[in-house]
């Protein structure tokens, strides 16, 4: 190969350049460059690179223009580029040439480090992103995209990112601070969001929260204008300070196959894993959640209020201090499916549903607990060990079904007067006060290594079966049950389905 021949060299740019792929590209490419760049240069070579993000600023963009910041740079400063692109000619960001990923420090100086403003069709792809400033304060984020007043903004892509290292406030009231926060809001045009895309990004250090959509336009039946097409994909979140990923205001969100590791490290109010607040037809799934701090809250998974049709699904929850999730929000709050989950060792309120919350069905879960770990397995509001119990209602039209309660520790039950349906379940080991089930196995459900998962979903293979246990094909039949279970693999509607979150035991060749 002659590296010296300028198509090899375009192609091998082409290669290096992540953002690019997928977009035909007809507009202008600019390069910018702080060690070897110049401000005075056109950018539009590498060898004519701009040097500092504040020219980037000056710019206007166009369809198909590309801006691609140079691998191994830093730039200090405060990046909102201009212009928007249209549909199959987005403006796109990303680095060119190999190493690490440019670096922009904003350096606490600005409430965050890039702004996309009233913009649409961009993809911004391999950056690093950083916003520390001398003290924490209210509403610093390391990325915003805000629409206000703008009507429908198309096609935000945020890929390949790594934000680290932003020291908002950790008090929620106060306005709190986020790793990337995505915003929409106006009196005079409603605005919201189409083709929103959060992927392959790593949250490091961010407090107060990781991954946020915020909806002015959420408030049912006044102003409902929500989100749509929001994807939050195959993102790893460390040691956030308070919520991990919250979309609010959004129809048919999908949060999916993220890692989420420490969060609500620093925060003193109410913080949880992943949840939706008023948002429709939400879909959490495939997705980790652990050690999660404290329990004001602090749990895996939460559907909150003015949520309609949640599905809470194929995720792996363990090692979070507050349990592993909670339906909540009042009769606003409606039509909740919980199934084919696997809870270890989520401790003080394994489940938690509170208020007045209507049409939940719980099936085809694992909860389990290690010897010495105590929790209420189910709490119905209030809230727990020497909390006061005040609910403002119970919920009603709770279904339990075809799910594990395998204790090991204690676990205690306690349900108030929710109105509630139990079939089908296992209580095995330390079960207090378990609810009446006329179908209860209480009898060894006969796992294959139950309490031995670590991180990853892989390592949950031991909450499969044994041949022979009792759980295989003595279920209940859900209708419409998702058609696969924690592993992929098939679970056909209208056959007898097993208990538990695996359809088959580890002994028979499975679909992942």
């Amino acid at each position: 190969m002659d590296l010296k021949s300028p198509c090899v060299c375009v192609a091998m740019l082409m290669f290096w350049s992540g953002g690019a792929k997928g977009e035909s590209q007809s507009g202008t490419t600019y390069y910018v460059d702080s060690a070897g760049g110049n401000d005075r240069n056109a950018g539009t070579s590498p060898g004519r690179a701009w040097k500092s993000v504040e020219q980037v600023n000056r710019a206007t963009f166009g369809p198909g223009d590309h801006i691609f910041f140079k691998a191994g740079t830093v730039y200090a400063g405060h990046l909102q580029p201009r212009g928007s692109g249209v549909a199959g000619h987005s403006i796109i960001i990303d680095q060119f040439g190999i190493g690490a990923k440019p670096r922009i420090d904003g350096e606490g100086l600005n409430r965050e480090t890039l702004l996309l403003y009233n913009v649409e069709y961009w993809e911004v792809n391999n950056l690093e992103i950083t916003n520390t400033g001398q003290t924490r304060e209210p509403f610093r984020a390391g990325v915003r995209v805000k629409l206000e007043n703008f009507g429908t903004g198309h096609h935000i892509h945020l890929k390949n990112l790594f934000v680290r290292d932003v020291n908002g406030s950790n008090v929620k009231n106060l306005g709190g601070g986020t790793g990337i926060t995505c915003e929409n809001s106006g009196a005079r045009v409603k605005s919201r969001f189409d083709d929103l895309l959060i992927e392959r990004c790593h949250l490091l250090r961010t407090d107060r929260d990781g991954v946020a959509i915020r909806s002015e336009n959420n408030e049912r039946g006044t102003n409902w204008h929500p989100s749509l097409r929001v994807v939050i994909r195959d993102n790893l979140l460390e040691d956030f300070g308070g919520d991990g990923i919250v979309p609010r205001g959004c129809e048919g969100a999908l949060i999916e196959h993220n890692v989420l590791r420490g969060g609500r490290q620093r925060c003193d109010d109410y913080a949880a894993g992943i949840w939706p607040y008023s948002s429709d037809n939400t879909v959490i799934q495939f997705n980790e959640v652990s050690r999660m701090k404290g329990t004001k809250d602090g749990m895996a998974f939460d559907s909150d209020g003015n949520c309609r049709n949640t599905t809470i699904q194929y995720n792996y929850s363990h090692d979070n201090d507050g349990g592993f999730v909670m339906i909540c929000g009042g009769r606003s709050n409606v039509g909740n499916i919980v199934r084919y989950n696997v809870s270890q060792n989520d401790a003080h309120r394994l489940i938690y549903i509170t208020g007045p919350v209507r049409d939940i069905q719980f099936y085809n879960n694992i909860c389990y607990l290690r010897k010495g770990l105590d929790a209420w397995a189910i709490w119905p509001g209030g809230g727990g060990p020497g909390e006061a119990t005040a609910p403002s209602g119970y919920a009603e039209y709770v279904r339990f079904f075809n799910n594990i309660f395998y204790f090991e520790g204690r676990g205690e039950y306690h349900l108030g007067e929710m109105q509630a349906i139990f079939e089908a379940n296992v209580f095995f080991g330390n079960q207090v006060n378990p609810p009446r089930d006329p179908r209860a196995l209480t009898s060894d459900p006969m796992l294959v290594a139950p309490g031995t998962g670590r991180d990853g979903l892989e390592s949950a293979a031991g909450y499969q079966f044994k041949a022979g246990s009792p759980c295989i094909d003595s279920g209940v039949d859900a209708g419409w049950n998702g058609g696969r279970d924690f592993y992929g693999n098939v679970v056909p509607a209208g056959k007898v389905p097993n208990r538990g979150a695996f359809e088959f035991p580890a002994t028979v060749s499975r679909s992942r």
